[in-house]
């Protein structure tokens, strides 16, 4: 009986042994040099990349508007955000409007998110314009200039990838 506690035993903290092995689990910066990806020049140029793979964008959040609460219709609301995600769609393929999203606040008064391919203020109001959303009052918009990755404008080729539906 007591070879048989003594391979339950020894069994488990072998396991745990292996487990717990730091030399043989972690990674050296000579592994991680060899797994990281070469620099690509022509990928970096094509997505307006600075020298640290960054570049500039336009951030805006999309606040509660002053008329949300006033505009009951439903068949109206049904029509201003259909014209919402077929403004994002457009927007997007015309690779202005790199990120877009709902936000989850419990209080409703942050509703969304948008990130835009332009360097000024200016130029993103000038798109937010566009949103049925935002002339009706739905949203107000708050910009903020925002320094990010550059691999932020390959975001919609690869949503459009794993995405079975289209909200828009």
């Amino acid at each position: 009986m007591s070879l048989k506690i003594t391979a339950a035993l020894l069994i488990p903290l072998l396991f745990l042994t292996a487990c717990f092995d730091r030399e043989s689990a972690e990674l050296t910066s000579a592994d991680i040099g060899v797994m990281a990806p070469k620099y690509d020049a022509k990928l970096a140029k094509s997505l307006g990349a600075d020298a640290m793979g960054m570049r500039s964008y336009v951030m805006v959040i999309l606040k509660t508007g002053p008329n949300d609460k006033t505009l009951t219709d439903e068949t109206e609301r049904a029509r201003i955000f259909a014209g919402h995600f077929s403004n994002m769609e457009m927007l997007a393929l015309e690779k202005k409007l790199v990120l877009a999203g709902p936000f989850e606040d419990p209080e409703g008064i942050k509703r969304g998110l948008y990130i835009f391919n332009v360097t000024t203020v200016d130029e993103a109001k000038a798109l937010v314009m566009t949103d049925p959303a935002i002339k009706a009052g739905i949203f107000t918009p708050e910009f903020t200039p925002y320094y990010g990755s550059a691999a932020l404008m390959q975001v919609n080729n690869v949503h459009r990838k794993i995405a079975k539906k289209n909200p828009g």
